[in-house]
């Protein structure tokens, strides 16, 4: 901090840098958790609708409100069902997961032919994955949304994988094959209660000064030169100014994960039931399956985001005491 003779706490974290535009408005998942029991997809993905509120029992012990009606926001999340195109089986090796073979279904749709052409040349067979079940670690569903069932008007669907996880490796074999081509819905996936990692790329407010990216503090009015920047840079040598020094520049559009926020509704009828009244601003109605996450989520509205099952678990699963669902308008 030059030879000032107080000290300083750095402005903005250096674990999220770079703090560079993301390429794609689609985030991705690099750890899936273990699970216990039956196989089941360890994730799911939604378009964000909105905010909007409800008035729970509080449940947890703990709180000063145990048993009251408390208020929580919440944000709710249009979730058609995922295609699952096909099934990956990765094997572990000394260098990390490597790709073994993947099935590929029969039907695809077009909207996925126009953007992925392997499915028409895929030769591999279900009965050749299992024949290498002794090699397979990680079993993965290549899966894709279904944008024209959601409230916005999206004809380009989004391909990604999602992890089998639960039971052994050959119960995960058999249940990916038996899902192969057919829909997942949201409900077969989290339940009510769930804590769950809430995966998106945030809002881009594009170029922007110290003061707004890191928060620094606006110098003395009678400073020399800049006021909305930091005094000093850096020393005389090196002669060059350190990264890790709050500079102007990219702000927001960034990929961020929130942990542990709870499912608290999960339904069919989102046009009745979760969708406020006249509509969301700048998505307008949930036509159909939906979920309602308490807080929020980072983006807009209409942006994918990714849900996966919480890395770090917060105890027993139970479903909220809900009392009302405020569903407002917003204009």
């Amino acid at each position: 901090m030059g030879h000032r003779k107080k000290s300083a706490p750095r402005r903005g974290s250096l674990g999220f840098r770079p703090r560079a535009r993301k390429k794609y408005p689609v985030p991705r998942i690099k750890f899936w958790p273990e699970v216990d029991g039956a196989p089941r997809p360890l994730g799911f993905a939604g378009y964000k609708a909105g905010m909007a509120h409800m008035y729970v029992l509080e449940d947890n012990e703990d709180s000063r409100w145990y048993g009251k009606e408390v208020f929580v926001p919440i944000t709710i999340i249009d979730t058609p069902p995922l295609t699952v195109l096909a099934i990956r089986a990765y094997e572990k090796t000394p260098e990390g997961l490597r790709s073994l073979c993947e099935v590929w279904a029969k039907d695809i749709p077009e909207d996925v032919k126009r953007r992925h052409r392997t499915a028409s040349t895929s030769k591999i067979k279900p009965e050749d994955m299992k024949k290498l079940i002794d090699r397979i670690s990680v079993i993965r569903a290549i899966v894709s949304t279904n944008s024209r069932k959601a409230g916005i008007r999206k004809k380009k669907p989004e391909i990604f994988e999602i992890e089998i996880g639960g039971g052994t490796v050959e119960e995960r074999v058999n249940y990916a094959l038996d899902i192969l081509g057919k829909e997942v819905n949201v409900d077969e996936v989290f339940k009510e209660g769930e804590y769950v990692d809430v995966f998106s790329i945030t809002k881009g407010k594009g170029f922007a000064g110290a003061v707004k990216r890191f928060h620094v503090k606006i110098l003395d009015r009678k400073s020399n030169k800049t006021r909305r920047g930091v005094a000093c840079i850096g020393p005389w040598k090196p002669t060059a100014v350190m990264y890790t020094v709050p500079r102007p520049g990219q702000l927001g559009y960034w990929q961020r994960m929130v942990r542990n926020l709870r499912v608290m509704k999960i339904g069919d009828n989102g046009k009745e039931e979760a969708t406020v009244k006249g509509g969301f601003l700048r998505y307008g109605v949930v036509p159909g399956k939906y979920v309602m996450i308490s807080g929020s989520v980072p983006g807009p509205a209409k942006r994918l985001v990714k849900i996966r099952v919480s890395a770090r678990k917060l105890g027993v699963v139970k479903p909220p005491q809900i009392t009302g669902i405020v569903l407002a308008s917003q204009q």
